[in-house]
Parts: structure tokens; sequence; C-alpha cells
């Protein structure tokens, strides 16, 4: 049942109502059960706070002890940012593989079986899908999170995933409004900017998010970006005419807005994330995402207060944080309200769509592996929303179907000649990940199939460099399952 505290205040419960704060740990904190009974109506959760599906079970259901209709969001987009199997890859392929297959159905599948997951778990809302039009491509933070290059092939697919992971009962939440795609700069460090005609971003960065409001989307994510074809001075997150004007006056989109993390430099560094809530509720945006970084009771009570100030203040309409905290508790009822499909999810969806996703080029036939493999992996540097602790690679597959595989993991210039000293007299398996945006990469690369020609090379992120070595495997994509369907190509499996 809801329990709200005795003399918690209107204001207050709504400062804290628009709220999606993180923690530590694997069971809720007093503190955080303490605040869902002073009105606190969003938890989310992150990697660090899951072990198994048994436990995230337990700890969502410690949360609703609390209050019943708490909206318990997640950052799972399958692929290379996974949540649920942060510590061994995930068992469903990315945005990138699914747009590289181009079945609308297989995609909406996908994510009505990674939807079931989440609900089974219960978890009612996933900061998924991104619907970025990859079209720059040195972008450093989106690569195969993006269905692709494409606004049509991404709207497409966006509105099919909205479809299949909203029928599983879970609220989707499209990112990154109005388009994180042509960005060379990750705003997880600093602020990215956009300097294209508002025309252009039309034709583009808006048609997916077009399909996601006819698909019913319940949810959109901002991004923290500078347009200044929309707003020269402030980032889409702390903007009124991009939360406002554009997403509900022109889009004609009704349902939650939430911010990305408010902690990330973008904002933290220019604004501070105090400010920086205050400016984006009064844009427009209806929840504040906090707790990839800062995940401790001392930021809500921080962000709490600055709202409530700024209310007090004039800053902030007090009926505009009370439309946000309307916007939240109407989710909250959808979520209760949405029973999802009890139909069961095709069997190994995530490793058929990883197997159909596949681009292998070079021999022809090809005459798989027998003998046990140097896996050389050309590791770069993984950024923040895909993190560091999830596995990548083909070696432990391999090492499944070729027991006797070695691996070993290189960067930096020297990253070439260290692997085949490691390699010895073994068939060399070198997998990259974003070859053309790593010159260090490359070039290893080069060394590698200078002095073994029969290097098999495996492209694990946007397969935009020209394709080499004896065979080339192109996975669109670093999930396990992705990992898994390369293997069985080299194993003959």
């Amino acid at each position: 049942m809801t329990t709200i505290a005795h003399g918690t205040d209107t204001l207050t419960r709504d400062a804290l109502t628009v709220l999606q704060p993180g923690f530590t740990g694997v069971t809720a904190p007093d503190w955080l059960l303490r605040r869902l009974g002073e009105g606190l109506a969003s938890v989310g959760l992150f990697g660090r706070n899951i072990t198994s599906p048994e436990q995230l079970s337990a700890l969502t259901a410690q949360l609703r002890a609390e209050r019943d209709d708490v909206l318990v969001a997640i950052d799972e987009e399958g692929g290379d940012v996974t949540r649920l199997e942060v510590r061994t890859g995930s068992s469903f392929p990315g945005n990138h593989a699914l747009g590289a297959v181009d079945d609308v159905e297989l995609t909406r599948d996908v994510a009505y079986a990674l939807g079931r997951r989440l609900a089974e778990c219960g978890v009612n809302l996933n900061w998924a899908p991104s619907a970025d039009v990859n079209s720059n491509p040195a972008n450093p933070v989106i690569g195969v999170r993006s269905f692709g290059a494409g606004p049509h092939l991404v709207a497409r697919h966006t509105a099919a995933y909205v479809t299949g992971l909203q029928a599983a009962g879970v609220a989707a939440c499209t990112k990154h409004f109005p388009g994180h795609g042509d960005t060379a700069v990750d705003s997880h460090h600093a602020l990215p900017r956009i300097d294209v005609p508002a025309e252009a971003l039309a034709e583009r960065e808006l048609v997916p998010f077009l399909a996601a409001i006819g698909a019913g989307t319940r949810a959109i994510m901002s991004a923290h970006i500078l347009v200044p074809a929309l707003d020269p001075i402030r980032p889409a997150t702390l903007s009124r005419p991009v939360l406002t004007d554009l997403l509900r006056r022109d889009l004609g989109y009704e349902g939650l807005i939430v911010t990305d993390g408010m902690e990330m430099q973008a904002v933290a560094a220019t604004y501070g994330i105090e400010r920086g809530s205050v400016l984006a509720i009064a844009a427009g945006a209806d929840a504040i995402c906090v707790g990839g970084g800062l995940s401790d009771d001392a930021t809500v009570r921080r962000l709490r207060d600055a709202l409530i100030t700024a209310v007090r203040t004039g800053e902030l309409p007090e009926e505009r944080l009370a439309d946000a905290a309307r916007r939240v508790r109407a989710l909250a009822r959808w979520t209760g309200s949405a029973p999802g499909s009890t139909a069961e999810p095709r069997p190994d969806v995530g490793l058929l769509a990883a197997r159909r996703a596949l681009r292998v080029t070079g021999a022809d036939p090809f005459t798989p592996l027998t003998d046990p493999p140097y896996v050389a992996a050309l590791t770069p540097v993984a950024n923040i929303a895909v993190g560091d602790e999830t596995p990548w690679g083909v070696a432990a597959e391999l090492a499944r179907l070729l027991p006797g595989t070695r691996t070993g993991s290189f960067s930096g210039a020297d990253a070439g000649r260290a692997a085949l000293l490691a390699a010895g007299e073994r068939r060399i398996v070198a997998v990259v990940r974003d070859e053309h945006r790593h010159p260090w990469m490359a070039a290893a690369l080069d060394t590698l199939l200078a002095a073994r020609p029969d290097t098999l090379v495996v492209e694990m992120g946007v397969p935009q460099a020209v394709r080499r070595g004896a065979l080339h495997i192109a996975t669109h994509g670093a999930a396990r399952v992705c990992g898994r369907a390369a293997a069985e190509v080299i194993a003959g499996a």
C-alpha cells in the first residue's frame, strides 16, 4: 500500500515526486525507503544494484512494500548497454544489430522479450530505446546504440521497439531528444553542439521521435546538447523552446519528459545540478534523472530543496512543478494498469537476431578453425554509458567451442607488436571496436595483417573501416550473443 508520511506538505511531495534518484547496494537503504514514504515516486537502478534476477525481484518487492505505485526505472538497452547482465554481457543484441537486420518484427520481438524479463523482475520503466540517428561516424557515445544512420530506418525500428517493450507492460523512454547522433562529444564529459538548420533537424533527428510518439511511447528523455537552431543559449534539457515549444506544442507529445542524468558534465559543469534541475522543470521536463554518479540522500535533499526554494522565490511556477508531478503519477498509474501480454517470447530470439546481424566477408569458402586460436582484443576505453564492467569480445565463446583458446587485451601504439609476441604460432583472431575512430587500433591491425595475413578480424563496433583480414566479421555490437554468433562462424559450430 502506498504510504505518505503525515505532515509532508504538497510542495515537498511534488518536489520529491519529480526526482528519479539512484542508490548504492543491492537492497534499498533506509533513507530511500523513508523518502518513498515522503513522496518520492521513482527509483533508478544501475548495474551496481543487480546481481541476479532473484535479487532484483526481491529489491523491487522491497521498494513496493513501501510504495506500491513506485516507478522502478533502469537503463537497459540490451547490446553494449546492459544492467541486467552487466557482469556477463547481454543476451540481446543492441540497436545497431537490429537495424542491420532491418526486420521490424524481429526488433519488436527482441524488445518484447527484454521487456518480459524486466517486468518479471519488477521493473516498469526502461530508459530505452535510443532513437538517435548515428549520422556522425566520429560519435563517441551513440554508435552501436543507434539503429543506424538513416532517419527512416531508425524511425521504424524505434516504433517497433517501443511497441514491443510496452506490450510487456514496461514503459518505454525514448532518448535522447532532440537527437544525439550528430555529435563528436560525449555529454557525460562536456556539452556537445549540433550546428544544423532547423529544417535539417526536422528531416533527420526528429523523424524517429515522431515515430515513437506515434507508437505511444510513455516517456521521452532529453539530451544535454546545444542546438543553436532551436535555442542558442541553453542545452535541450534546460530549454523551453525545445521541450515545451517543440516537443509538446509542435510534435504533440503528451507523455512524461525525463532528463538525462543531471550529474553529467554537460549540465553539472555549466549550471550545477541544483540550478540545472530547476531550469529543466521550468523548461518543461517532468522528471529529473540523477544517480548514475551521485547516489545518496544528500543529493535527493539538495535537489528537493532547490525546487522548493525556486517555487517559493517565484523562479519556478508552482503549477509547473505540480503539472510535472501529475505526469509522473499518471505514468505510475499506466504501469499499474498495463497488464502486459502473456504470450511467451520467441525462444532464443536474442541469439537469432545476433546471428542474422552478422556480415561476413573474405575467404569463400572459409575453412573453420579446429585448433584453439589466440584472440587479440584491441581494446578502446569504454564510454561511461557502456562502462568497463561488462565483458565483450569472442574469446569466452571461442574457448567454449575450441578449448585451449587464449586471449589478451592490447591498446596503444605498441598494441600490434605486443599481440604478435603474445600469440606465438597460434592463428590470430583480432577483435576491434570502432576501428575507424581509433588510429592506434588501425595501426595495430596493419601490423598484425602484415606479419600474419591469415588473421581473422571481428569488428564489434560500427563497421565503418575498410573490411580486411582473411575473414572479416561485422557483428554490429559487442553483446555476449554477438560474440557467440561470431565464434560460431569462426569455429564452424
